[in-house]
């Protein structure tokens, strides 16, 4: 832990009101002197946190707090949305909506200078401790629109990320975000860059059961948001009319993924996601959500259909000149000499461009593990020639600065791709000829001192029109001797941890076939263990966090499989009334322990002061109920009132209730009987089941006799 004192000095120089926190400005001149939105209490732990820990020790505090707003705002990964980007330390960055300074860091270590902009002064102050070392940020607190009156005209990027949809808070008129961007494109060089990044709101996430991110309805944005919602994100064609509408017809879209918050991967247009490469889809670590369907098939319906970027969670959009990459991918779950990024290039060759791909280093502790992929590539190169498998180049530039591993750019499908094929085709011949290949060609030469214990399938590419199979990721290559077995088995032990629908194939077969046993099998899961423990160091993947602290996952099909059962009739459920005395399903619950047996039900429901009604559904089929006891804390309740007893069926006499109805319901008004916060409505009924002519029939004899 540090121990970062608190160093301020507010000063007024040329009408402008400066305090410094370390060696980063804070610029007061336009503030309000009141924050007109906060957090609250969190807001003041961030800070706590931002004065007492150092960046570094983020982990460790976001893992013994866990709580989603410390891991939103403090973690690393939050920068991956903006690191991909060619920002140099020539060019000048205008940072619109910085917050908590979730993305500044990043800024501050890219550009030469940083100029953010921010309504809050408590936030600013959060972003200015947290990066106390950057003398190279200057932070304006107050409304954009008054702060933008005094900023120079000369940035070559203007970032605006989780901040467009806020548009019309900023700007008041017909067209608030056209406006909006105007107002932007004066501040930027002629050839300078906007970058937005911002939700989809036909988002596939949304459409699968996750709660509009901004208001927290589910489908708030897909139905189009209310009135006063205060917010609007866009569909893609929705931002291209924007963006048109202003008179902007230099856009780039990309794909962030799982969304832009905390984005792993980032797709283009140029390089879209694979078959099978979409799966880390439960992120819903701030809100609960339901889970309508496998969010990782329709994945992959879509990408087969060519409608991935329709309906991708997130948008980034560059305006402006061309970015020439086209794909990213970060391994933040990771210790950090192991973290680094994976990009997809293109790099002047001649008169023409060609693919390239390189890995960066995210911290300089990661700069030896990038050096080594070279010295990897050569000893691999040794092993593999005269074999049929191919070592993708590389060869390491910057070594003594700022290393950057580069490789060739292999085409082909992922030998994961090609299996994956067969299983669902059903095609479980042409699967094992693919594997038995990879042991032929993974095993070559095998008594070299060097493999690499990561040639999972995906790692893989296969050219099908020349079967040429080249290795193109060798990250974990040791100096040893690895028996192809062991190999083997860690690539099937991640191809099917990946996806329940590989379990098709005969995992003990495929043991026999490489020589594993049983035994031999769990004693290298272990080694697996230890190894990803290596890898990842002493914290939790996002994945671990999300199991944490994440909210619950709830499937409606369990709901609906319960009601559709044979016996699921016999499902006693309860409504307690909302505050303005309605029912809904989702404040509603299943007595579980209600049936004695066929016939007779008993439940014991707590009732507060507060509540008016409460609902109870016997089963969901036509019935005769009889109460045959009811009481709150041993007083009789009066069921022969129609006063206080009210049903959606008909009477019998004072105790008895028939329903010509699928869903029976008998509700009990509260209000002017006795009770405490800790009182109990206790009910005990016989239930007989009817056919549904039975039912209608004993209703309409009722209805005649009364």
């Amino acid at each position: 832990m540090s121990d970062i004192a608190e160093n301020t000095v507010e000063t007024i120089t040329n009408n402008r009101t400066i305090e410094k926190v370390g060696k980063v400005t804070l610029d007061y001149t336009v503030y309000s002197g009141q924050d007109l939105y906060c957090d609250g209490a969190i807001e003041d732990e961030l800070l706590e946190i931002s004065k007492k820990f150092a960046p570094v020790e983020f982990p460790d505090v976001i893992e013994s707090r866990a709580q989603w707003p410390v891991l939103y705002h403090l973690s690393g990964a939050r920068e991956n949305i903006v690191r991909w980007l060619p920002i140099t330390k020539k060019d000048k960055v205008l940072e619109v909506g910085s917050g908590c300074g979730a993305i500044t860091g990043a800024f501050t270590t890219m550009a030469g200078e940083v100029v953010s902009c921010d309504l809050s002064k408590k936030r600013s102050l959060i972003n200015a401790n947290r990066h106390m070392d950057a003398d190279n940020l200057t932070i304006h607190v107050g409304n954009f629109t008054d702060v933008e009156k005094n900023l120079p005209v000369d940035f070559d990027y203007i970032c605006l990320i989780g901040v467009f949809e806020y548009g019309a808070s900023y700007i008041k008129s017909e067209k608030p975000y056209e406006d909006f961007l105007a107002l932007l494109l004066k501040h930027l060089k002629p050839d300078g860059r906007l970058i937005i990044a911002i939700e989809n709101r036909m988002g596939l996430k949304y459409f699968a059961g996750c709660k509009e991110d901004h208001v927290s309805r589910y489908f708030a944005g897909i139905e189009g948001y209310k009135a006063g919602d205060g917010v609007r994100t866009f569909s893609k064609e929705g931002l291209i009319k924007i963006f048109e509408s202003a008179g902007i017809d230099n856009y780039q879209f990309f794909y962030p993924y799982p969304d832009y918050k905390f984005m792993h991967t980032l797709f283009s247009d140029e390089r879209l996601p694979r078959l099978g490469e979409l799966k880390d889809n439960k992120r819903n670590f701030d809100q609960d959500r339901m889970d309508l369907f496998s969010e990782k098939d329709a994945f992959d319906s879509l990408i087969e259909d060519g409608t991935f970027d329709k309906f991708s969670n997130s948008y980034l959009v560059v305006l402006g000149p061309e970015v020439n990459v086209n794909y990213a991918r970060f391994s933040n779950d990771r210790a950090r000499e192991y973290q680094i990024y994976t990009s997809q290039e293109k790099v002047e060759l001649g008169n023409r461009k060609i693919d390239i791909i390189k890995k960066y280093p995210l911290y300089p502790e990661g700069r030896k593990h990038i050096c080594n992929l070279e010295d990897y590539y050569h000893g691999l190169k040794k092993r593999y020639e005269g074999g049929k498998l191919k070592i993708n180049r590389c060869e390491v530039i910057n070594k003594e600065e700022n290393p950057v591993a580069c490789f060739e750019f292999v085409r082909g499908k992922t030998l994961e791709e090609l299996l994956d094929n067969c299983i669902n085709e059903n095609n479980l011949a042409g699967f094992d000829s693919l594997f038995g290949k990879y042991l032929d060609l993974v095993g070559y030469n095998d008594t070299e001192r060097i493999a690499d214990i990561d040639i999972v399938f995906s790692n893989i590419l296969v050219d099908e029109e020349t079967d040429s199979w080249t290795l193109i990721d060798y990250e974990w290559t040791k100096e040893s001797l690895v028996p192809v077995r062991e190999t083997a088995f860690r690539a099937i032990y991640c191809y099917l941890l990946e996806d329940k629908k590989r379990e098709k194939i005969n995992y003990d077969l495929i043991l026999e076939r490489i020589n594993i046993s049983n035994e031999a099998a769990e004693l290298l899961k272990e080694d697996e263990a230890a190894f990803q423990k290596r890898v990842t160091g002493k914290y939790r993947s996002m994945q671990e966090l999300r199991d944490m602290i994440g909210k619950k996952i709830s499937s409606p099909y369990e709901f609906i499989e319960k009601l559709s059962d044979s016996s699921g009739a016999y499902m006693f459920q309860i409504y307690p009334a909302n505050f303005d005395g309605t029912f809904s399903e989702e404040t509603s619950y299943f007595y579980d322990k209600a049936y004695t047996d066929d016939k007779s039900a008993s439940v014991c429901v707590p009732i507060s002061p507060e509540m008016r009604y409460v609902r109870l559904d016997p089963l969901r089929n036509y019935c005769l109920v009889r109460i045959l006891e009811a009481d709150i804390d041993g007083n009789p309740y009066p069921i022969d009132s129609k006063k206080f007893l009210l049903c959606n069926g008909r009477r019998i006499g004072s105790d008895s209730f028939v329903f010509a109805t699928e869903d029976p319901n008998l509700v009990f008004t509260l209000e002017g009987l006795a009770r405490n916060a800790d009182s109990l409505l206790n009910v005990t009924m016989e239930i007989t089941e009817l056919t549904k002519e039975t039912a209608e029939k004993i209703s309409d004899n009722i209805k005649r006799i009364f």
